[in-house]
């Protein structure tokens, strides 16, 4: 799926599922606009409601879904719980050893990405910080790291992951000032590493300078703040205009429709409705 995007020149929308609405609204978005996706459980609602019960929810929303859909653990930082995914049936893992000295993040990586080809899954892995907050887990912005050509290549060659996180000036969580990508380095490393390349914190990027790192290189696109944000305003829509409606499908049901457009909205920026 992803390698596809990269070399017809779109990107694959990665999107964070948190609760039964949200995985709705994501895959009816993917139906409607003909795109293939993939659906991320991330650390927090793994924390909440388990690895293997969202998997369950997924499979059984999914029972009506006719395009492609792609299960991607993400930011697991625990070789035990990426084996765990692997053994739920997710189609793709990403292993994010970024935290860790570089030799045991490549270590790691590589067990994983190992395990992954021998199952025929795609594996994901991250190389340079990406600042922000993702899952509890904070960097700061000033010590976010744009990725190097050299290390991206080293880390690239010692793991043999598919695709491939970079650090090129997004953050997670919610942005302080408008960023702005180092497309240069984008195209480099593309050039040098011949993988596609994945951009963390998409939530928040102005659609020109996601377009244009596409066309660069990125064939993955990870959104999850701005999705949160779309259903939560969705919720609070419903009790402002009434503060005793208590039926939560209507609350819940107002939050799915509200992030089911967000999602539309990105899978047009990224380039790949009509691509199923």
């Amino acid at each position: 799926m992803i390698q596809h995007a990269w070399e017809n020149g779109y990107a694959i929308g990665a999107f964070s599922a948190h609760n039964a609405e949200s995985i709705r609204a994501i895959l009816t978005a993917a139906e409607e606009e003909r795109a293939p996706i993939m659906i991320q459980v991330g650390q927090k609602v793994i924390n909440t409601l388990g690895l293997y019960q969202m998997k369950d929810m997924i499979d059984t929303f999914m029972r009506d879904i006719t395009v492609p859909v792609c299960i991607h653990l993400d930011h697991s930082r625990q070789f035990e719980q990426t084996m765990e995914a692997t053994r739920a049936g997710f189609q793709s893992v990403m292993f994010d050893g970024s935290g860790f000295p570089f030799e045991e993040n490549t270590k790691t990586t590589r067990a994983v990405a190992d395990v992954a080809h021998a199952l025929g899954i795609g594996c994901e892995g991250e190389i340079g910080k990406i600042g922000g907050t993702e899952d509890d887990i904070t960097v700061d912005e000033a010590d976010a790291m744009i990725t190097t050509v050299e290390e991206a290549q080293e880390f690239v060659e010692k793991t043999g992951v598919d695709y491939l996180a970079i650090s090129v000036g997004t953050a997670h969580g919610v942005y302080k000032s408008e960023p702005k990508l180092a497309f240069e380095r984008i195209k480099e490393i593309k050039e040098q590493v011949k993988k596609p390349l994945v951009l963390h914190g998409g939530s928040g990027v102005p659609d020109e300078q996601v377009k244009k790192a596409v066309e660069l290189g990125v064939a993955k696109v990870n959104v999850d703040t701005e999705l949160r944000q779309a259903f939560t305003l969705g919720v609070q829509e419903v009790f402002a205009n009434d503060p005793e409606e208590f039926h939560l499908a209507h609350s819940l049901g107002r939050g799915e429709e509200v992030m089911k457009q967000k999602v539309k909205e990105k899978i047009r920026v990224f380039g790949s409705n009509g691509k199923a």
